[in-house]
């Protein structure tokens, strides 16, 4: 028998965590589930424990810290971890296991914005801020992923037990999207139905800053992930600007053999040593960058 770990982080979700129990109880009734309360201030604790799951602490503030705790003590065969806040669909549960367990996927993505997110989610900015967000790393990243932030996600052991977890907030999505996708896992997405959150529940992302905090992570990743990209389009950058500065400054020399404006043709001069510089560290980081992935490879292969 293959062993289902149900993994939900929590902080404050005393309205809808028995229901989230239940309904996964009721189309994954051999699985375990964990509830990991995130220093709750209501009987978030007492009604997950009432409802029959595994109940433990973190007392470090941050979805990202959760996970990594989840990650580290729990054993099994398949990982699904899902939101608290009972918006996520218990019935697609046992495929996205399946498609772990049985057809060798090692990431599973439970897509929201292909189905009802737009018409379901009422949080100003968000809609657009998902939109703008998958677009950035697809691009970033030559990908083609949906639903880049979503929290419902299940996960085989290979990928669980040897992805580095650094974030320690909402962006932990963002994260563990990118490493998979760098790393080369295999990733599947399953349309799911998203729904609002119920009255009285309220969410704990902060639209401004964890947006903020997403946003320097996926720029942080791309400069550890893809250097050479990284720093060569901050030399073309600088080689544009220097370029344009430069311009004037020759069209006048070609035409009266002088050069006036030595501020301006020195200050050029350092934005082309810099953007060489720049594309000389971005080189050196993307062969460091390329032994880390061999040896990461050999470490899974271990």
């Amino acid at each position: 028998m293959k062993e289902i770990a149900i993994l939900i982080p929590c902080y404050n979700e005393a309205i809808t965590i028995g229901n989230v129990i239940s309904s996964f109880r009721a189309v994954l009734p051999d699985a375990t589930i964990y509830v990991y309360d995130n220093n709750s201030t209501d009987n978030t604790s007492e009604i997950a424990l009432q409802a029959g799951a595994v109940v433990r602490k973190e007392p470090h503030q941050g979805k990202g810290n959760v996970i990594r705790r989840m990650f580290r003590e729990i054993n099994a065969d398949c990982y699904l971890i899902v939101d608290g806040d009972h918006t996520y669909p218990a019935e697609v549960a046992p495929d996205m296991c399946r498609e772990i367990l049985e057809n060798g996927a090692d990431m599973v993505i439970g897509d929201r914005l292909s189905t009802s997110y737009y018409q379901e989610n009422t949080r100003l900015f968000h809609n657009s801020g998902n939109r703008i967000m998958c677009k950035l790393i697809n691009y970033l990243f030559q990908a083609n992923i949906c639903d880049i932030m979503t929290g419902y996600r299940a996960m085989s052991p290979l990928f669980v037990k040897n992805f580095p977890v650094l974030s320690h907030g909402f962006e932990i999505e963002t994260e563990m999207t990118i490493h998979a996708l760098d790393k080369s896992f295999m990733i599947r997405e399953l349309p799911i139905t998203y729904r609002d959150r119920p009255k009285g529940s309220f969410s704990k992302l902060n639209t401004y800053r964890d947006g903020m905090r997403v946003l320097y992570t996926v720029f942080t990743l791309f400069k550890d992930y893809q250097p050479m990209k990284f720093f060569s389009g901050w030399a073309l950058l600088l080689i544009a600007v220097g370029t344009l500065l430069i311009f004037p400054v020759l069209t006048e020399y070609f035409q009266t053999g002088l050069v006036p404006r030595f501020p301006t043709l020195i200050a050029v001069g350092f934005l082309f040593l810099i953007a060489i510089l720049l594309w000389i560290c971005g080189l050196i980081l993307e062969v460091i960058g390329k032994k880390h992935r061999q040896l990461y490879e050999l470490f899974l292969n271990r």
